[in-house]
């Protein structure tokens, strides 16, 4: 009878290619295989094959004398076929080793590169597919790149999300062979722009190297975010400027270590829930060839993949040996190549048990708290799949930042005029208390976000009311529905000065709820420059200017508030602080009460607000004061379509008031001080964020000596 669970190996420090003196040992897990082979390859792309000898933990390996760095080379594993038991052994096939270092050459989708027929996917296909699949290459170990002059601190957290290739395809200042790599990211133009706006970490899409699916190839089109993993210890090879033998490996390192000098962290988003082989009827390049049960998830027939990703199949976690595959891959990533964190796609697919069940108290993140290496890496949850109960916002616990897609549907909506009064908003600028606040998690826990990679940029946000995705060849099927976008009254780009003025200003607002709202801001790069995709909100498919950063043309205004709000958050804490905010009474450091709270909340009357006020439906704005000890800001957002009469509080709040950044255009609001009490006339749909003067304390009356009072 077949075991409910396979033998993991003893040792995953032995696995892949390790080079060593005289040459470099070989090794792979595949238990249920009865035989596999190493095939090295040579540069005319000749073959020699080498058996490897099974070892009782199911792990196969073989010392090579004579072999080492940029080696190419590939496995064949044999075994029954018989897909009813979830075994698909077919040695024609060649595959890369789970654990390559490097990955060279690409997919001939019309090859033989899949395991079974054209007639049956139940049935294998004996054509040899060598010269259509990619090959892994020996990589010597190196230095790590060197890290940041001091760890990144979840408060002081900034995330620019961007594309690699994408975000210097286009760059006037990067040379063009460098454009679009590695090497490109690292320019120093490229890094100014980054530190002069202030974001302090840049998280990639999949830099893991990756392969399109064919029906993409088939449309003449090719995958551009890379969220179609083949190599988990790999970085992408085509971004290299050098080479793909292990060049890349070295210009990866370059780069990382370019931005930490520069003081920015590098975060990965991962893909360990699926992987580029999609269901059993998709290509054999990897995990199913080696055992297609072990690493997949399957239905109770164990003839299909039991997918909760939407991509054809789903890594299972449960399976001791492939969770050790991915733990093995963070800690690479981490302590080799010097990446800061990782951003988990789909994750609720890593915790499921072996019944395909939700656990939170999954191995996965027990072996992630436990893991030295990973201590103080920045680990943030895309907290959702598409199984059953796979939205799981809110429930990772404290160890976890969570993307807060409710944030995100909120905002769109207030600034489109499509909320019910202001509850809402103050939540979601307090950090989603309502989501996160509980078991001791921190405001920190919330990931910001209004646009990502996945979706509208921010200019498109508020130019279209309908996505126009036709160059992806799906006939405009692809994509969400749901944009929660305005297009100002003109579908698409216009010359109309008002049109345009009013988006800007759109844009403007909803920049700045992204950024004074407690909790980690995530800006999807470009947005700060009014990058547009056409009005594409799927564009994972357009290696093409749609998707690539147009430097030429920035939106100059949008991106000086950025600059503005990101430099206003990094030098006040009182902007970004981790603890939720509450009603309670800020004390100096002695412990003396100063009158003020944490958090008020004020109506344009300069008075908190009322309970009536709170349940006005109609209401559109609302002031947000927040203090500590030394500090304090009153962040007023008015999303109304009328101007505003707004007085300024008084004491204990505030002496007086200093506009310190606003959403409107550099003339309608003061820029001398405000005496508190004033009243202000706020332009419409405008946010304002004011420094305050605070009040002197006023010192208490000294207590006359007991013994006077008795002489007099």
């Amino acid at each position: 009878m077949e075991p409910a669970v396979l033998p993991a190996p003893a040792d995953t420090t032995v696995l892949g290619a390790r080079v060593q003196d005289g040459g470099t040992s070989f090794a792979l897990w595949a238990p249920r295989a009865t035989r596999v082979e190493l095939a090295l390859v040579d540069q005319h792309r000749e073959q020699h094959n080498v058996d490897l000898e099974l070892g009782p933990d199911g792990t196969w390996s073989a010392f090579v004398p004579g072999v080492g760095h940029g080696q190419l080379y590939g496995y064949r594993v044999d075994g029954d076929w018989d897909p009813g038991s979830g075994r698909r052994f077919n040695p024609a096939k060649l595959l890369t080793d789970p654990y390559a270092r490097a990955i060279t050459g690409g997919v001939d989708y019309s090859g033989p590169i899949f395991d079974h027929t054209p007639d049956s996917n139940f049935l294998p296909d004996p054509a040899d597919s060598f010269e259509a699949v990619p090959l892994s290459v020996v990589v010597a170990d190196s230095p790590p790149p060197p890290p940041l002059p001091r760890p990144a601190s979840l408060t002081e957290l900034t995330i620019y999300e961007t594309h690699l290739k994408g975000y210097t395809r286009q760059h006037p200042a990067v040379p063009e062979h460098l454009r679009g790599t590695y090497a490109g990211m690292a320019y120093p133009a490229v890094i100014e722009h980054l530190v002069e706006l202030g974001v302090t970490a840049v998280e990639f899409l999949p830099l893991q190297h990756f392969v399109s699916e064919p029906f993409i190839i088939g449309r003449g089109l090719r995958n551009y975010w890379g969220y179609n993993t083949l190599g988990f210890f790999a970085p992408h090879g085509l971004y290299a400027s050098t080479g793909t033998l292990g060049e890349q490996v070295a210009e990866f390192k370059d780069m990382v270590g370019a931005l930490h000098e520069a003081g920015i962290a590098v975060i990965l988003d991962v893909v360990y829930n699926h992987s580029c082989e999609g269901g059993h009827e998709g290509p054999t390049l990897c995990w199913r060839g080696i055992d297609h049960s072990a690493y997949y998830r399957l239905t109770e027939d164990r003839h299909n993949d039991y997918d909760v990703t939407g991509c054809g199949n789903a890594l299972d976690t449960s399976n001791p040996a492939t969770l050790r595959l991915v733990m093995d891959s963070l800690r690479y990533w981490r302590t080799e190549m010097g990446v800061d964190g990782f951003r988990f796609d789909l994750q609720t697919t890593l915790i499921r048990d072996s019944r395909h069940h939700v656990d939170q108290n999954h191995p996965f993140k027990q072996q992630v708290a436990d893991d030295p290496a990973l201590a103080d890496a920045i680990m943030i949850s895309e907290p959702w799949d598409l199984g059953p109960y796979g939205y799981q916002v809110g429930r990772w616990g404290p160890r976890w930042s969570e993307w807060n897609d409710r944030f995100r549907g909120y905002t769109r909506d207030f600034w489109r005029g499509a909320t019910h009064g202001v509850q809402e908003l103050a939540t979601r600028l307090c950090g989603s208390s309502d989501i996160f606040d509980h078991n001791g998690r921190p405001a920190t826990s919330s990931v910001n976000f209004v646009t990502a990679h996945d979706g509208f940029t921010m200019r498109d946000l508020v130019t279209y009311d309908l996505k126009h995705n036709e160059a992806n060849a799906e006939r405009n099927r692809d994509g969400t529905d749901d944009n929660r976008s305005w297009n100002h009254g003109y579908e698409g780009e216009t010359s109309d000065a008002a049109v345009i003025a009013a988006r800007r200003r759109t844009a403007r607002n909803l920049m700045a709820t992204l950024l004074l709202s407690a909790g980690i801001p995530m800006i999807t790069a470009g947005d700060e420059l009014g990058r547009t995709q056409g009005g594409n909100n799927n564009a994972y498919c357009q290696d093409s200017p749609v998707s690539w950063v147009d430097w030429t043309r920035p939106w100059e205004d949008q991106q000086e508030l950025t600059r503005t709000l990101l430099k206003l958050r990094a030098a006040h804490p009182v902007l970004r602080s981790a603890r939720f905010r509450r009603r309670e009474e800020v004390v100096d450091a002695s412990g003396r009460g100063l009158g003020r709270t944490g958090v008020a909340w004020f109506s344009e009357n300069g008075t908190e607000m009322t309970i009536g006020q709170w349940h006005d439906g109609g209401r559109r704005t609302l002031a947000q004061y927040v203090s500590d000890a030394d500090d304090a800001f009153l962040i007023l957002v008015h999303g109304g379509d009328a101007p505003l009469e707004f007085v300024l509080p008084g004491d204990p709040w505030a002496s007086g008031f200093t506009v310190a950044a606003h959403t409107g255009t550099p003339d309608e609001l003061p820029t001398t001080p405000l005496p508190a009490g004033s009243t202000l006339t706020v332009p419409a749909r405008t946010t304002v964020v004011f420094r305050a003067a605070l009040p002197v304390p006023v010192a208490p009356a000294r207590k006359r000596k007991a013994v006077a009072t008795k002489a007099r």
